[in-house]
C-alpha cells in the first residue's frame, strides 16, 4: 500500500533550470526592440562603410522639422494668449524717457516769518456793576449789541438818594447861617478889643468858634456832593466802546455793590489783541528789529492756518521769557474791522520780521537730500536731467530760497524724481496729466 500513490496529492512541478538560453540551442532569443527601427533596419541591411538609403536621411530631416515647428508654435501662443497689448506709457517703461513734472525757477522777495500759537485777547473787558445799593428799575441795552462809551445801559431808582441829597442841601443852609452869625460876632468882638471894652480872650474864643462852624459847613457840602454823586450813579453808563453780552441781572431786583457777576460784561472788540508764543531761540532777531524801529506786521490765520483773518503789527514784546516752555510771549494789535477776531479764539500768528531781497525761489518739492548733500534735478534742453548740488536759506509754505549753481528760468524736477539717474531722458508731463508744478506760495 506504501507503493501505491495518494490520489489527493498534487504532482510534483517540474525542477527549474536557472540556466542561460545560451546553453540550450534549441530555444532561440527574441529580437532586441530597437530604439530607432528604420535606423536598425538599414544598419542591418547595409554593410560597413556604406553611407545610409536616402530615404532614412529625409526621415530624419523630417521629424527635427516637425519639432522645431511645434516648439515655435507654443511660443508663439504664449506670447500672443492674452491679445494685444496696450503700449506701456508708464514711468518704468524700458528705455522711453521718464514722465516728470517740473516747476521754473524764479527770482524775487522770500519774506521771513516767524509762526507761533496764540489767543486772541480783548484790550479791555470791563464787568458792569453798580456803585451804589438800590432797585433796578430800567435795562435799556439788547444782549449781543454794539455800544459806546457813554451809553445809557441801566436805571436804579434813584428816589431815596434824591431825598438824602435835599437833607444834606438844608443842613449845609443853617450850617451855613451859623456861620454867618459867627462871623458877624468876631467883628464886634474886635472892634470891642480895640476898645478895651472886652477881654481879649473872647475874642480868640470866638474867632475859633467861626472856624469850627466852616468846618461844618465843608462837611455840609461834601455830603451834598456825595448825595449828587450817588445820583449821578443811578444812571449806570457803559464804561467802553464794545460789545454787550448776556444780561445777569433783570429788572426788578435789588443790586449791590458787593454782587459779584454785575450787571453785564463789555468786551472791547476794535481794536483787539493777539497774544501769542515764539521760541526763545528767534526772539534776538526781533529784539533787533524792534529796537531798530521797524514796524513788525503780524497776520492772523484760523485754526487750520488756510484762511487770513486780519493783518495788524507787533505791539509789545513780554519782559521774561518761560522757563518752563523756552517760549517768550509777544502782543500783536488787529483793527478787527470786519470782526473777523473773536475773544478766546484760537489763532495761528505769523510775525514779519524780515525780507531776503532778489533771491532764487523754487519750488520746495524740487529739494532731494542725501546722507551726503541736498540737490535738485535740472532738466536740460536736450530732455535729460543733471544733478546739482545747493543750500537751503530758507522755506515758507511751498517755496524754499536757494544758493546754488541755479538760474532763473531753468526748470526743476519736481515729481518722478525716484528712479532718475544723472542723464536720464525725460518727457515732462503735460498739465492735468497727473503731474503738476507746485504752485507759487502767496507772501
Amino acid at each position: 500500500m506504501d507503493d501505491q500513490p495518494n490520489p489527493l496529492s498534487l504532482p510534483e512541478a517540474p525542477a527549474r533550470r536557472r540556466g542561460n538560453r545560451a546553453d540550450r540551442p534549441d530555444i532561440e532569443a527574441p529580437p532586441r526592440p530597437s530604439v530607432l527601427p528604420d535606423s536598425d533596419e538599414w544598419q542591418r541591411g547595409r554593410g560597413p562603410g556604406e553611407p545610409p538609403p536616402p530615404h532614412s536621411r529625409l526621415r530624419t530631416a523630417l521629424r527635427y522639422g516637425i519639432l522645431l515647428l511645434v516648439v515655435a508654435a507654443l511660443v508663439l501662443w504664449l506670447v500672443f494668449r492674452s491679445g494685444p497689448q496696450a503700449p506701456n506709457t508708464g514711468r518704468l517703461q524700458s528705455g522711453g524717457p521718464m514722465p516728470v513734472g517740473t516747476a521754473a525757477v524764479e527770482k524775487g522777495d522770500m519774506p521771513v516769518v516767524l509762526s507761533g500759537l496764540g489767543t486772541v485777547t480783548p484790550l479791555a473787558m470791563v464787568t458792569v456793576k453798580t456803585q451804589i445799593n438800590g432797585q433796578l428799575t430800567e435795562v435799556a441795552f439788547k444782549e449781543g449789541q454794539m455800544v459806546n462809551k457813554g451809553d445809557f445801559l441801566a436805571q436804579i431808582d434813584p428816589r431815596p438818594y434824591q431825598v438824602a441829597l435835599e437833607q444834606a442841601q438844608g443842613q449845609l443852609a443853617k450850617d451855613q447861617a451859623v456861620l454867618k452869625n459867627s462871623e458877624l460876632d468876631l467883628t464886634r468882638y474886635k472892634t470891642l478889643v480895640a476898645q478895651n471894652s472886652v477881654a481879649r480872650q473872647t475874642l480868640d474864643t470866638q474867632a475859633a468858634l467861626v472856624q469850627q462852624n466852616r468846618g461844618t459847613v465843608q462837611a455840609d457840602q461834601a455830603q451834598v456832593d456825595t448825595q449828587k454823586l450817588n445820583l449821578t450813579y443811578c444812571r449806570i453808563v457803559a464804561p467802553v466802546s464794545g460789545r454787550v453780552g448776556l444780561r445777569q441781572v433783570d429788572p426788578g431786583n435789588y443790586v449791590q455793590t458787593s454782587d459779584a457777576s454785575g450787571i453785564v460784561v463789555i468786551t472791547q472788540l476794535q481794536p483787539i489783541s493777539v497774544i501769542f508764543t515764539l521760541p526763545e531761540d528767534n526772539l534776538p532777531v526781533v529784539m533787533r528789529r524792534s529796537r531798530g524801529g521797524a514796524t513788525l506786521a503780524a497776520t492772523a490765520f484760523d485754526r487750520t492756518g488756510a484762511t487770513k483773518l486780519d493783518t495788524g503789527r507787533l505791539d509789545t514784546i513780554d519782559n521774561q521769557i518761560d522757563t518752563s516752555t523756552g517760549t517768550v510771549k509777544l502782543k500783536a494789535e488787529f483793527s478787527n474791522a470786519d470782526d473777523a477776531l473773536f475773544p478766546n479764539q484760537f489763532v495761528n500768528a505769523r510775525l514779519l520780521v524780515d525780507t531776503l531781497k532778489h533771491v532764487v525761489l523754487v519750488s520746495a518739492a524740487a529739494i532731494q537730500r542725501s546722507p551726503q548733500s541736498t540737490f535738485v534735478w535740472v532738466v536740460k534742453p536736450d530732455s535729460t536731467v543733471e544733478m546739482r548740488n545747493v543750500s537751503v536759506q530758507l522755506t515758507e509754505g511751498d517755496e524754499t530760497a536757494i544758493r546754488g549753481n541755479i538760474a532763473a528760468g531753468e526748470r526743476l524736477v519736481v515729481d518722478g524724481v525716484d528712479k532718475l539717474q544723472p542723464g536720464s531722458t525725460v518727457a515732462v508731463s503735460a498739465p492735468g496729466a497727473g503731474v503738476a508744478a507746485a504752485p507759487r506760495s502767496a507772501n
